[in-house]
C-alpha cells in the first residue's frame, strides 16, 4: 500500500513544486537503469529525489547507496547537481534527509563497480539468513535465504534478465 501511490506514476503540480512518480532514469557512467520513486521538482536548479521504503531507518547504508545513485541518474540526465534528498520509511512513516557527500559518492561507484562484476561473472554472494533483516526485504521469495539448497534462485532470475 505504500509504494500504490508512487507505482502509479504520473505528476502533480502544487504551488512551488512539481512532484513526478515513478520516474525511468538511468546513468551510463554508472552502468544502472531504473525507476526513481518520487522527484520533487523545487525550481528549476532543485531536483529532490525520495525513496520509499516500507520498514525503518536501518544501521547499514544500502538505501542511502539506493538514493545516492538515484540521484547521480538524475545529476547525469538532467546536467544538474543534485546535493540531498530524503528516505521515506513508511513504519515511522518520516523522511530521513540524506546529503550526497563525496563518501556516500564514492560507496555508491563502489558497489556499482562490484554489482557489475557480480553480473558480468553471472554470480551472486551467497544469502545469509537474519529474521530482522530477511522479513522486510522485498526479494526475500526469490533470494530463499532459509533454504540453501536454493540458492541459485537469484542467479537464474538475474541470468534471465540479462538474456532477456
Amino acid at each position: 500500500m505504500l509504494h500504490e501511490r508512487v507505482d502509479a506514476g504520473g505528476r502533480e503540480n502544487r504551488e512551488q513544486l512539481t512532484i513526478e512518480r515513478r520516474v525511468p532514469i538511468r546513468s551510463f557512467k554508472l552502468g544502472v537503469s531504473g525507476i526513481a520513486d518520487v522527484v520533487e521538482i523545487h525550481g528549476p536548479d532543485r531536483i529532490f529525489p525520495v525513496e520509499y521504503k516500507r520498514g525503518r531507518p536501518k544501521a547499514h547504508r544500502a538505501d542511502e547507496v539506493q538514493l545516492c545513485a538515484q540521484a547521480m541518474c538524475l545529476e547525469e540526465m538532467l546536467e544538474v547537481p543534485i546535493m540531498e534528498g530524503a528516505l521515506f520509511y513508511g513504519k515511522n512513516r518520516r523522511r530521513k534527509r540524506i546529503l550526497f557527500d563525496p563518501e556516500l559518492r564514492e560507496l555508491t561507484i563502489k558497489a556499482g563497480i562490484e554489482l557489475r562484476h557480480m553480473l558480468m561473472k553471472r554470480v551472486t554472494p551467497q544469502p545469509k539468513y537474519s529474521a530482522k533483516k530477511c522479513n522486510a526485504c522485498s526479494l526475500e521469495n526469490i533470494c530463499q535465504p532459509r533454504h540453501p539448497g536454493r540458492k541459485g534462485a537469484v542467479n537464474r532470475l538475474l541470468s534471465a534478465a540479462i538474456e532477456g
